[in-house]
Order: C-alpha cells, then sequence, then structure tokens
C-alpha cells in the first residue's frame, strides 16, 4: 500500500533579508489549513556547486521554526526544473496545495502560474505585515471558474472563520449576467451549507473590470486577502501593458492577494 504523502503549503525563498515575512506567512497559512510547511527554493544554472550551501541555509530557516512550533510539520526542497513546469511538479510529486510567493517576484512566477494547478498566494515581502487572512473579498464575473476561487475562499471561511464579501459584476448582455447571476447563486449556496459569514455586493462595473473593482473595496475595507481568478487568455497586448493580476498586485501594498488560475483544473484541499 503506497504511502499517504501530506499535503504542503509551498514558500518560494529568496535567501535574502525577505526571506523572513515570507516564512512567518507560510507558517500563518499552514497552522490555519494544518498542512505541513515547506520552504523552497529554486536553483539556478548559476548555483549548480552550491546546493550544499543553499541546504544549510534553509536548515538554518527551519530550525527555530521547529524550536517555537513542534507541532507544525516543516520540510525543505530545491529543485532546478524550468519555473513553469515548477507547479506540476510540486502538485503531483511533493503534493503542494498552495504556492506562496512574494510580490515583488510577480514577473517571475507570470508564465508558471499560468501552467499551475494550485493556487499562487502574493504576499509583500518587504513589508513586515503577517495577514490574519479574516476578512476576503471575492470578485466574481461571468466566468464558469469562479468556482474554484469560491471554493478557496469557503476554505478560508471553514478553517480560518474568515468573512467573505462577493463582489458581483454588472454586465449590460443578458446572457452574460445570467451566468454572472449563476455564479454568485453557487457561491452563495457553498457558504451558507458551511455557515460561513458573508455579503453579496452588486458591482458597478462588468465582467471587464470587476476584478479592479474587488481590489478597490478590498483596499478601501481594509480587508486582508483578495481572492482572484487570474487571466483566462494571454494575448501579446497583455504581455505587453501587463496582465491584469499583476497590475493590481504591484499596487496591492499590505493586501495579500490569492490568484487561482482559470486555465487548469485545479486541486482540492483535503480535509
Amino acid at each position: 500500500m503506497s504511502e499517504v504523502k501530506a499535503q504542503k503549503i509551498m514558500v518560494f525563498l529568496q535567501l535574502n533579508e525577505f526571506d523572513r515575512n515570507l516564512i512567518l506567512n507560510g507558517i500563518r497559512i499552514a497552522t490555519i489549513f494544518k498542512k505541513e510547511l515547506c520552504l523552497f527554493y529554486h536553483q539556478k544554472k548559476s548555483e549548480a556547486g552550491e546546493k550544499e550551501k543553499i541546504k544549510t541555509q534553509l536548515t538554518a530557516y527551519i530550525n527555530p521554526v521547529k524550536n517555537e512550533i513542534p507541532e507544525l510539520p516543516v520540510s525543505t526542497l530545491i529543485l532546478s526544473d524550468r519555473l513553469r513546469e515548477l507547479p506540476d511538479k510540486l502538485a503531483d510529486d511533493y503534493e503542494a496545495i498552495l504556492l506562496l510567493a512574494g510580490a515583488l517576484q510577480f514577473s517571475k512566477y507570470a508564465k508558471a502560474l499560468a501552467e499551475s494547478p494550485v493556487p499562487f498566494l502574493f504576499v509583500n515581502e518587504s513589508i513586515g505585515n503577517i495577514s490574519t487572512f479574516k476578512k476576503l473579498v471575492l470578485p466574481v464575473d461571468l466566468r464558469k471558474e469562479n468556482s474554484d476561487s469560491a471554493l478557496w475562499c469557503s476554505y478560508f471561511g471553514r478553517f480560518n472563520g474568515s468573512g467573505i464579501v462577493v463582489v458581483a459584476a454588472s454586465d449590460k448582455n443578458k446572457n452574460e449576467q445570467k451566468q454572472v447571476t449563476l455564479n454568485v447563486v453557487l457561491a452563495k449556496k457553498l457558504f451558507g451549507k458551511f455557515k460561513i459569514e458573508h455579503k453579496i455586493f452588486k458591482g458597478a462595473h462588468s465582467s471587464l473590470r470587476n476584478t479592479f473593482e474587488g481590489f478597490d473595496l478590498a483596499i478601501s475595507s481594509g480587508s486582508d486577502l483578495l481572492v482572484i481568478l487570474g487571466s483566462s487568455t494571454i494575448t501579446p497586448l497583455d504581455l505587453l501593458i501587463g496582465l491584469p493580476e499583476q497590475k493590481i498586485i504591484k499596487r496591492a501594498g499590505n493586501l495579500p492577494v490569492l490568484v487561482v488560475n482559470p486555465q487548469r483544473d485545479n486541486y482540492i484541499l483535503c480535509d
């Protein structure tokens, strides 16, 4: 009988002064979901002969965590695969269920995000702020994949007692608005099933601007997590002017942003 591996919260480290904030956020998420914390480093080709040095640094990181929180499983991992191939490998071979990375590094991970079957959580690594992840904002547009972002909100509601504000898009096209309404109904049904505190806010903007409206509300209301769908398609224009999620993360400040990839079937969190 094969061994069941523990699901992991994977923290992408940089081996610099920003790692402390990334690790602390990782500890918070791993504690909320009762998952193993894995400190991960992507080894560059130029670092081919430095693996032992990197291992030593990662060990220095985990020892205080083990001493302070002995009940939290902690591990380390070093891989040198291509970045865009990492999410599949981390999810399939190492049971990663969420990838936590620094917001300042978004452009580095953008292609990996588009290939990922698990969400990326971007936190501002340069600010010593550890979110409680209690007040969530969820923009809901016409895409059917909103069920995936709603599911992740429900995880925070169930395991962290988080409250959720849904910002529903207002589309002029009747068929598009019908799909938005269906997505909101499904989200509301999911949250109601688990008795999760939630509110539905009818937005003023269409599905094209819904994510930005949700972002503005999250900032103005002092929320501490924005949960969004990433881009469903990426055009040459997007690459030129920047993806919507990139623009939001760049402006997010203290606000963590969880990005769910609508281009892939997403893996689910095991209770």
